[in-house]
């Protein structure tokens, strides 16, 4: 397919969703972020050059997701009914998207196909299929997946079956009546709504709607001690021996209710909204929301570090190390430097000036006089220079110092860290640089105290962990040199734990004041503790790093990239390359930078063409 198709392919994409959406005004744009929906601005996945069917489907079914929610959602009503704890907010989100997709499904069979070949590709990076326990899978698509079931008769993706068979029995056990009530309230958002809160108390999740509830109970007492009975007789009606439909039917007048009681909420005037505690301000989604769900535990974190790399080592010593790196990075800085300063004309350039195409007057474009000579209907093309606006940027460097790291790997991190450091303060870019390891082996004081404490089964993270600061983000470059050199100190590499460490730099980073944040990781391995692994499953690392990574990429405003060095990190992120030598090092983190700069300069000139160009290139370097 022609660049020419692309553009076309997105053209029509863009309208159907427009017309859908019954948004003329909604700008539809397509990306290599992950696709997200804004009030009037929808990003959708960027497809290639060379779309096959399965790709069409895929981007069509994104915006056909995001168009059925702005035609049949109101976000007013949503928020009425959407509960503040983070587990029955998530069940909460994903009933109410199968209804408003399961809408468009019905309605349209094209639509249908496109919304099911989404939901697979969603699925097909999450591994459901590996799942053993109920604990692993998470209940908010079960949930979802059920509704969906429910309100179109579509059979579950293949890839998405064994959450259902861990969670179907449970939810139907409890919420069967509820779930067979959702069918005729589909199109009544506010009925939905509802209903969805009572299948939410039948599954155990309700407890977030406890303050309204009280609410509502003083409101009776106080305004209708007639009702007072009848109060008391439906508290003590689950405690009966009663019919499961009895308690179901008691819930939703409960729940309808709390919504009216909502609504006079809404209607008082802002001060007396401020004074009741049940009613708090909506905010987005943020990483690490349910990470208390996720099964992760840490047995403890006194012991835990977070150092400066000039507190680990003496003055002496250190200068010792720094002048050994320096002698390595004669050999390897010729290569680097070129490498570097490419990324320093780049950066420099997107700081001055860009261009403006396709414009009605200016300079002529003669690069698409072309077009004009095959069709001379096409009209003239003009540019015009302007200012950029240059995006403050910090860029986090996060090592990997495990013992594997040891010898060629972790020098070559050293010199490159060092020469991309250097290069990008001159750019104005701030760059900080971190690294990651455990205190000791095996476990250190964090096992002795679980062996002295009894050894409790399945104690979670057992290792002490340390977390270096090399070069801190404000720090400037001359000042933080010499802590490079601790990297060559024999001893400090041990085990690593990747998860915790992603987490830690990603907060670093999300305190920064700067509109753009990079966080460049460099590993060489899947994370290994012997301590922990020895105790908990195999996968429990690993696990925990997967729920990770994807909590940044679907959530944070981070953009995260990794480099494997022998080790393939492209299983773990999105956005990765891997590299066999360590000597590939310079190079490859040089390109991803360039690479992440240079889409930015194109999204900022010309959106259309350049970003294509970029994510090839990316493919290219990959």
């Amino acid at each position: 397919m022609t660049n020419e198709s692309t553009e076309s392919f997105k053209r029509a994409v863009g309208a159907a969703v427009r017309a859908i959406a019954g948004e003329p005004e909604l700008e539809v744009n397509f990306s290599a972020e992950p696709p997200t929906l804004k009030g009037k601005k929808a990003r959708l996945p960027l497809p290639s050059r060379n779309l096959p069917p399965a790709e069409i489907a895929i981007v069509r079914g994104a915006g056909d997701a995001y168009a059925l929610k702005l035609a049949y959602h109101e976000d007013k009503v949503h928020q009425q009914f959407r509960p503040q704890k983070a587990e029955a907010s998530a069940v909460f989100e994903a009933a109410e998207q199968a209804r408003v997709e399961a809408i468009g499904a019905l309605a349209m069979k094209g639509v249908a196909d496109n919304l099911a070949a989404n939901l697979e590709a969603r699925y097909s990076t999450r591994e459901f299929a590996k799942m053993r326990d109920r604990s692993d899978a998470p209940l908010a698509d079960a949930v979802g997946l059920i509704v969906r079931e429910r309100l179109t008769g579509e059979a579950p993706p293949e890839n998405a079956r064994k959450v259902l068979e861990l969670w179907r029995p449970w939810i139907e056990e409890r919420a069967a009546g509820d779930l067979a009530r959702l069918e005729p309230a589909m199109r009544d958002q506010k009925a939905f709504a509802k209903l969805t809160r009572t299948i939410l108390r039948d599954l155990n999740l309700g407890e977030e709607t406890a303050e309204q509830s009280e609410a509502e109970g003083e409101d009776q007492a106080d305004g209708e001690p007639e009702g007072q009975e009848g109060s008391e007789g439906a508290e003590a009606t689950p405690e009966s021996d009663v019919t499961q439909s009895d308690i179901s039917e008691s819930q939703s007048d409960e729940s309808e209710d709390a919504a009216e009681e909502v609504e006079m909420q809404m209607a008082e005037p802002a001060d007396a909204q401020n004074s009741d505690e049940g009613t708090r301000p909506w905010r987005p989604e943020q990483p690490f929301a349910h990470q208390d769900a996720w099964g992760y535990r840490v047995y403890t974190t006194k012991f835990d570090e977070i150092v400066s790399a000039a507190d680990l080592c003496d003055s002496e010593e250190l200068s010792r190390l720094r002048n050994f790196l320096d002698q390595q990075l004669q050999v390897m800085h010729s290569l680097v430097a070129r490498l570097a300063n490419r990324l320093q004309r780049l950066l420099m350039a997107q700081q001055n000036r860009s261009w403006q195409f396709d414009l009605e007057e200016g300079l002529l474009d003669t690069s698409r006089l072309p077009r004009i000579i095959i069709d001379p209907m096409n009209p003239l093309s003009f540019k015009r220079e302007k200012d950029m606006n240059f995006r403050d940027t910090v860029v986090t460097l996060l090592l990997d110092n495990s013992g594997s790291m040891r010898g060629r790997p972790i020098m070559v991190a050293a010199m490159c860290a060092d020469i991309l450091a250097r290069t990008l303060e001159r750019c104005g870019v701030k760059v900080e640089i971190l690294g990651f390891t455990t205190r000791a082996w095996k476990g250190g004081q964090s096992r002795e105290r679980w062996i002295a404490e009894g050894k409790q089964a399945h104690p979670g993270r057992l290792n002490d962990l340390r977390h270096i600061v090399y070069k801190a983000a404000d720090e400037p470059w001359r000042r933080a040199r010499r802590n490079l050199g601790l990297m060559m100190r024999e001893g400090l590499l041990k085990e690593n734990i990747d998860g915790e460490a992603l987490m830690w730099a990603h907060s670093r980073l999300m305190g920064r004041p700067e509109q753009r944040q990079i966080l460049m990781v460099i590993s060489d391995g899947a994370p290994v503790d012997d301590s922990t692994l020895s105790v908990n499953s195999g996968n429990y690392l690993e696990q925990h790093l997967r729920r990770v990574i994807a909590e940044i990429e679907e959530k944070s405003p981070v953009e995260l990239v990794a480099i494997g060095i022998g080790h393939d990190v492209t299983r773990y992120y999105r956005r990765a390359v891997t590299i066999v030598d360590a000597e590939q090092l310079g190079g490859a983190m040089t390109e991803q930078l360039i690479s992440l700069f240079a889409e930015q300069g194109a999204r900022a000139a010309h959106p259309g063409l350049h970003r294509a160009r970029a994510r090839s290139r990316m493919r290219i370097a990959a």
